[in-house]
């Protein structure tokens, strides 16, 4: 068991980590709503068939529907609106180490709301770092902020993701636990692709779209292996790692970011990139600890 759950552990991580790639190849041609909804709707698709054959329907909606539909809320639709848009402005690597404050977010929130959780030096010391790593990744821009009002912008919008992403994982923890991976996946997906949609037709109208082959591709990529699959692994991690693991995945997945954005986007790497990120995986992995702070 424990090599499986190693693994999958993995296998997420990756995965997620080659997200920020293709999101950003995949914003060359479509709108950041309409293609966090359409990616999603297409995972739906491909979750439904097996959540209705094998009765995982019947957990969604029961009567833990409102908890499924308020965590594909916090977990889905609002983070990944913020997210793709950010990345208009961000650069991918950027935005993975943006994001890997999330394991600092997760510790502070499962402080308040999952009993037995300690939150001791350690992990305070963890926010600091992590704040403070946010800093140095902006130093620049900050110094100019009328020109870099967009990637200030698109930043503070990955940091809120992250946070609404880590009260999505207490919340699941909290009370989800029961439900299938299968089941939580389906039903959350299905909300969020439903709210990402409807935010696109409001808020997207008008916006240039082409729904070229890079398009297709960077969807039905990141369907099948950056939602349907990563999160069928992550519900299935839950029960069986301490929150703290899954806090420390970003740790894994902002390393294969950064690479591929370098290799793949040619995205430069500047001294606070590299200062930041630092104190960014500090904090992430203060924050993960197991033993108490």
């Amino acid at each position: 068991m424990r090599t499986r759950i190693g693994l999958v552990y993995v296998a997420v991580a990756f995965l997620w980590g080659s997200t920020w790639l293709v999101v950003r190849l995949g914003l060359a041609d479509l709108p950041p709503l309409l293609f966090a909804g359409v990616r999603m709707s297409l995972a739906a698709a491909i979750l439904a068939p097996f959540a209705l054959r094998g009765g995982h329907w019947r957990e969604v909606v029961g009567p833990l529907r409102a908890r499924v539909a308020l965590v594909g809320l916090f977990q889905i639709a609002v983070p990944y609106g913020l997210l793709f848009a950010a990345q208009q402005w961000v650069p991918s690597g950027l935005s993975a180490v943006l994001f890997a404050t999330f394991p600092v977010w997760i510790a502070l929130v499962a402080r308040v709301l999952l009993p037995g959780e300690r939150l001791g030096p350690g992990k305070l010391l963890s926010a600091v770092l992590g704040v403070g790593g946010v800093a140095v990744l902006q130093w620049p821009h900050l110094q100019d902020l009328e020109t870099s009002r967009t990637l200030a912008l698109g930043s503070a919008l990955i940091v809120l993701a992250s946070i609404v992403v880590a009260i999505a994982n207490v919340l699941a923890r909290r009370h989800l636990v029961t439900l299938t991976p299968l089941a939580l996946t389906a039903g959350q997906t299905i909300v969020g692709s439903a709210v990402l949609l409807a935010a696109a037709a409001l808020l997207e109208r008008g916006a240039p779209v082409a729904f070229t082959p890079r398009a297709w591709g960077a969807l039905l990529y990141l369907a099948v292996f950056g939602t349907a699959l990563t999160y069928l692994g992550l519900y299935w991690l839950v029960p069986r790692v301490p929150i703290a693991a899954i806090g420390a995945i970003p740790l894994l997945d902002t390393t294969v970011a950064v690479f591929l954005g370098a290799v793949v986007l040619g995205e430069p790497l500047s001294w606070n990139m590299a200062g930041g990120a630092g104190m960014v995986l500090a904090a992430a992995a203060l924050a993960t600890r197991d033993t108490p702070g």
